[in-house]
């Protein structure tokens, strides 16, 4: 019996996976880091800079 409880007190029982509340609060935490990186991606000079690399990239010599 005190095997039992001891396996059940540290958390070492079958649930192993996540509840449905923490894939709602991971979707939403992705969610928002993506919205930041494509505010990023999109600002001025990061799409100057990633325009560049792209016009380098199309022009060079083979």
């Amino acid at each position: 019996m005190r095997a039992r409880w001891h396996r059940l007190g540290c958390g070492t029982g079958r649930d192993a996976g996540m509840s449905t509340s923490e894939y709602a609060m991971g979707t939403i935490a992705a969610c928002a880091f993506a919205a930041v990186l494509y505010k990023v991606v999109t600002s001025g000079p990061v799409a100057a800079a990633l325009q560049s690399v792209v016009e380098k990239a199309l022009h060079a010599k083979f």
